[in-house]
């Protein structure tokens, strides 16, 4: 586990602050503060961006039948956390966390619980190591069976496209026939958007690199993808209130392995 330093702003902790949480420090919101600045709306899109997350899950549970996820760069908790809607569909959904920033795991083991039916564990690892990801995974899942592979938000802080497939690759290499890839990132495709992750990058860790909405669906080479395909998070499978807002520059989608 690496460090906690407080005067280091960090990816979770600015999103926690971007939305609504307590769990960052002065640092973290003066980037946050920043951020908004140039980009008044992004809060929205953080809340927009988790609410995707949701309706994925829920997708995944309650239509395709999965009942284990792996979501790795999980973030500080928030509401509507994977394991709570997962289990809210599927009580006895199993759920393994990944992260390496040592204030979220710190909350992790402390407030992600588990339904009496399921299971919730949390791994310590770089999103780099696949290998480690799956052996640790795997003393939870069941990996001969179909898992979610959650990637929200953390693709970016890859900025080759070819290091971010290789990751997948290798991550869905460990999963079965069955499994699925959901994901979302920031978009390149609006100016606001732009301009918030150069401000980010100049002060944060780790850095966040945008991608145009085909490089995106390029990362899902291989695996069946399902309707509506690579889109803003907005325009995923919506509810009323997706439905409700304007297309935003994250983009989503969710991939099947044949």
């Amino acid at each position: 586990m690496t460090d906690l330093d407080t005067n280091i702003p960090q990816t979770a902790r600015i999103w926690n602050y971007l939305l609504g949480g307590k769990d960052n420090f002065e640092a973290d919101r003066a980037v946050g503060d920043q951020i908004i600045a140039a980009m008044p709306h992004l809060g929205t899109y953080a809340r927009l961006s988790r609410k995707y997350l949701a309706r994925a899950v829920r997708y995944l549970a309650a239509e395709a039948g999965i009942r284990q996820f792996l979501d790795i760069g999980t973030g500080l908790p928030t509401a509507d956390n994977t394991h709570e809607v997962a289990q809210q569909a599927a009580p006895d959904s199993r759920i393994v966390y990944v992260d390496n920033d040592p204030l979220v795991l710190a909350h992790a083991r402390a407030l992600l619980t588990s339904s009496p039916e399921g299971a919730t564990a949390y791994v310590d690892a770089d999103l780099r190591d696949p290998g480690l990801i799956l052996g640790e995974a795997g003393k939870t899942l069941d990996l001969t069976q179909p898992v979610a592979l959650m990637l929200m938000g953390i693709l970016g802080h890859v900025e080759s496209d070819e290091e971010a497939k290789s990751i997948i690759d290798r991550l869905m290499a460990g999963l079965p026939a069955g499994s699925y890839l959901a994901m979302y990132d920031g978009g390149d495709t609006e100016e606001a958007v732009v301009e918030a992750a150069r401000i980010w990058n100049i002060s944060a860790e780790p850095k966040y690199h945008l991608r145009s909405p085909a490089r995106i669906a390029a990362l899902f080479d291989g695996l069946e993808l399902i309707e509506p395909g690579v889109v803003s998070v907005t325009r995923w499978r919506p509810d009323e209130e997706a439905l409700a807002a304007p297309d935003i520059a994250q983009f989503a989608a969710v991939g099947r392995k044949a």
